[in-house]
């Protein structure tokens, strides 16, 4: 078959990996002019971790593994540590994996068969799906046609906008957002290579180190912002006003520096949640089906988990498309929904709302570790 696949990142790229080597013709259209590898780095979890061995990526992930949250230490407003990360807070067994979101990227960037046609700064502007095929128009004025759409344009997916309706539809908000960037000067020779992360009541400003890098994180607890979630501008003004007036430890040196970051990430911790991931030709994966923010750590697993399950249903099923994405649906929802599930205590570990709070989780945590 001729398939489409819209986004170009985890969930984009795994996807493409697999239904070529199925042996489908495959395009990847990505709005973006360049992999966008941006972030905090990912985790490889559970299930996924066969997944990534049968894709023939596994080596490469252990090769690029880093040790990034298992250095994480929870500070006071002086920076003295106060509580160490308990890993089994987060992990799902010792055999996950942490790795660079860029390592990742390029990993799967070089295992992308040849054949695979990957576009850049292209995106979908219009779907007309007759029933036999799905016509697409592109920003670029292309046009042509595919036996399958696979929408993996992440939380904000255009496809999911174009085929199933508005995504406020299907966004449930966890009230927080996070915004990361770059902090160069953090990492130097004879630095300690660990994560610091410093709470206030419903804030969390923290730098996690890796290798030569360092980056800024922020959340802060908030109801929903109406803004452009493309206007840079005012994704660093909102980040400002937050941590407008703090000046514990080093916030104001921080929010200044990830300000400065071209490629500053910043969003809100929102779920989608979605009864259906696909209508007639069209299928979502990764995010734009099921999104279950980053505070579940497992969005790349449920992107490579996904992919090879829609690859597999498509080889068991054939021509029959509802078959083989009922099917996907069936085996991969429980994973989604777990994972969403853990989600939704994350806020209160990690950016508990009140002074109390934090100091029970602080607490906990000592608690937690080895004697």
């Amino acid at each position: 078959m001729r398939i489409l696949i819209s986004g170009a990142g985890t969930a984009g790229l795994s996807a493409g990996i697999d239904l070529a080597r199925a042996g489908h013709e495959v395009e990847i259209v990505e709005r973006a002019n360049v992999l966008r590898a941006n972030g905090s780095p990912i985790d490889v979890r559970g299930e996924a971790i066969e997944t990534a061995r049968g894709m023939g990526i596994l080596d490469a992930v252990h090769e690029h593994r880093i040790t990034m949250t298992e250095q994480t230490m929870f500070v006071d407003r002086s920076g003295a540590v106060v509580a160490p990360l308990a890993m089994q807070e987060i992990n799902e067994t010792p055999d996950d994996i942490e790795l660079p979101r860029e390592d990742l990227m390029t990993i799967l960037r070089q295992t992308l068969p040849e054949q695979v046609d990957l576009r850049f700064q292209e995106h979908i502007v219009t779907l007309v799906d007759d029933g036999d095929l799905v016509t697409v128009t592109f920003a670029s004025g292309r046009q042509s046609a595919y036996d399958i759409v696979v929408g993996a344009d992440g939380v904000h997916s255009a496809v999911r906008r174009l085929v199933f309706g508005p995504e406020q539809e299907f966004t449930e908000h966890l009230g927080v957002y996070v915004a990361i960037g770059d902090v160069p000067g953090q990492v130097t020779p004879g630095t300690a290579r660990v994560t610091e992360i410093l709470n206030l009541p419903g804030r969390l400003a923290g730098v996690a180190r890796y290798h030569d890098k360092a980056l800024g994180i922020f959340e802060f607890r908030s109801e929903p912002i109406d803004y452009d979630y493309h206007d840079l501008n005012a994704q660093k003004r909102i980040l400002a006003e937050a941590f407008a007036g703090i000046e514990d430890w080093q916030v104001p040196e921080l929010v200044k520096t990830v300000q400065d970051d071209p490629n500053l990430y910043f969003d809100a911790i929102a779920q989608i949640l979605m009864p259906s991931w696909h209508r007639g030709r069209v299928v979502l994966i990764g995010d734009a089906a099921h999104c279950a923010t980053p505070m579940a750590g497992r969005g790349v697993s449920l992107a490579l988990l996904g992919s090879w399950t829609l690859t597999e249903e498509l080889g068991r099923h054939g021509d029959d498309l509802a078959a083989a994405f009922s099917a996907y649906e069936q085996r991969h929802r429980p994973h989604a929904a777990a994972a969403q599930e853990f989600a939704r205590a994350g806020a209160d570990l990690m950016v508990p709302a009140t002074w109390a709070d934090i100091a029970t989780r602080n607490t906990r945590l000592r608690a937690a570790q080895p004697l």
